[in-house]
């Protein structure tokens, strides 16, 4: 038996790429996932889970040290295939949340720029990001209220752990739309930039984030995710324990002696 004779639903998956492209630059160490099913890059099921591929394979490429998920046009996106939910089985849609939740599972920093339309899946998407650059013409929101419909891929469970259950009830029970300079005040986005610089942030964040240890950032998002819904002794143990095992890397010398050398570092990832 070989690989390729074990059944695998990614098996029967197209080779090309449903509504998105992929692009990598080796020199900056930049992978960027695309949207591009214009004008409002609606988001199918094949769609999530060949995103949910692409996520795995560019967190294994040494040549990628950030990942963007943005998208071309005027929307990011205007959520999923509705008539798709119709035709998936129960279970297949009860799955659509560990798809959805793949750049929270990368190790690598993984950053949403959206201008538009933010909404349903395209929403959670970015949710489940590290990092959301948004701009005034953004616009987030889950509207499955109005289709009958709560929100499926861990939109309405995330966004109550940033913002609240008072937000979260207006946002999901309301279907109501958030700004992007709203969403920076509540701590939904990350930075609100002008809509002609959204690249420029975009560009400037990745190269920020390319300074830093590798090891470390991996480290931290682990950290940070895994003691999300930690009691606060728990969460101070495992930093301890996490701090220990970085004070023995080749990153943390290489930044202590640039530091007393006045120099940048140079980070290997060890």
């Amino acid at each position: 038996m070989q690989l390729n004779d074990l059944k695998h639903p990614a098996l029967t998956l197209s080779a090309a790429f449903d509504g998105y492209r992929v692009e990598i630059d080796p020199a900056r160490q930049r992978a960027d996932i695309v949207l591009c099913r214009p004008p409002f890059n609606v988001i199918s099921m094949t769609q999530r889970e060949q995103l949910r591929i692409t996520f795995e394979a560019l967190d294994a490429n040494d040549d990628v040290r950030v990942i963007v998920l943005r998208a071309e046009g005027e929307h990011f996106s205007s959520g999923g295939n509705i008539k798709g939910f119709l035709e998936a089985s129960p279970e297949h849609v009860s799955k659509l949340a560990w798809n959805v939740a793949a750049p929270a599972r990368c190790s690598k920093p993984v950053i949403a720029a959206a201008r538009g339309y933010c909404f349903g899946v395209g929403f959670e998407i970015s949710l489940a990001c590290d990092f959301r650059l948004v701009t005034p013409t953004t616009l987030y929101a889950l509207p499955e209220q109005k289709l009958g419909q709560i929100p499926g891929s861990g939109g309405s469970a995330r966004l109550q752990k940033m913002v609240g259950i008072t937000r979260t009830k207006d946002i999901v029970m309301r279907s109501r739309r958030i700004a992007g300079p709203q969403a920076c005040d509540w701590g939904v986005a990350t930075e609100c930039v002008p809509d002609a610089e959204l690249e420029a942030a975009t560009d400037a964040l990745v190269d920020e984030l390319r300074g830093f240890s590798p090891l470390a950032q991996r480290t931290a998002k682990k950290l940070l995710n895994d003691t999300e819904d930690s009691p606060l002794s728990i969460a101070i143990e495992l930093e301890g324990h996490c701090y220990s095992r970085l004070r023995s890397s080749n990153d943390f010398r290489e930044g202590v002696e640039a530091f007393h050398d006045k120099r940048r570092p140079r980070f290997n990832g060890t």
